[in-house]
């Protein structure tokens, strides 16, 4: 007995467990692969814009060698948002210092977004495919004992294709959770190695532009 005669014989909620777990496996491989894209390009950039940065000569130098290897745009927004120009509102007023810590403090935020976006998806994959395969497991252990009640006695015709598709909604559930579960974990590493280092770079940006004011 094949997977779609299982589905068939379970009827619309099987049918309806079946669609989204295929839903739910096939979104969470499209974030996967491109979070692992991502990130494997967004670590080699962050290292290699943060020392172009500090050996540039100048502020202008820098810009230009950071935008070079920031393809991900990552770091550049950190130092384009520093370029804070007189005004008369009141995100202008205040000394340098807290000027600089707002404008990248918000800059960083934006970045931080971009790197965590798909997380919440895999999260959320992760979490609940075992439940969704777990209702059709159910669904085809009560459509096992209805065959079961119908024929008044066991055999193995009867149970066999309930029983299956049981197994089998259980299996998928599995399948499509553990992947997104061990990306989850391995991409929040990643992002949290990046964000520290962002981190760490507009601390030391901020530092350099308030000397430079002084």
């Amino acid at each position: 007995m094949n997977f779609m005669s299982l589905m068939t014989q379970g009827g619309a909620v099987s049918v309806i467990v079946a669609v989204l777990l295929l839903t739910m496996s096939i979104a969470s491989w499209v974030v996967i692969l491109w979070k692992a894209w991502l990130l494997k390009r967004a670590v080699g950039d962050v290292a290699r814009s943060t020392a172009a940065f500090w050996q540039s000569a100048s502020m202008q130098e820098a810009v230009g060698k950071v935008a070079a290897f920031d393809r991900e745009a990552l770091v550049l927004p950190l130092i384009t948002a520093s370029n804070i120009e007189a005004g008369n509102t009141l995100a202008t007023r205040g000394d340098k210092s807290q000027q600089l810590t707002r404008v990248l403090r918000d800059a960083l935020h934006k970045v931080l977004l971009k790197l965590q976006y798909g997380q919440v998806l895999l999260a959320t994959v992760g979490s609940t495919a075992p439940f969704v395969g777990l209702l059709g497991t159910v669904w085809g252990i009560y459509h096992a004992l209805i065959a079961i009640a119908s024929a008044g006695q066991i055999t193995i015709d009867k149970v066999s294709g309930p029983v299956g598709e049981a197994l089998i909604m259980t299996a998928a559930g599995l399948a499509v959770a553990i992947p997104a579960v061990l990306a989850y974990n391995i991409f929040g590493r990643y992002v949290g190695r990046i964000e520290a280092d962002l981190e760490g770079f507009a601390r030391d940006l901020r530092e350099l532009l308030i000397q430079d004011t002084q």
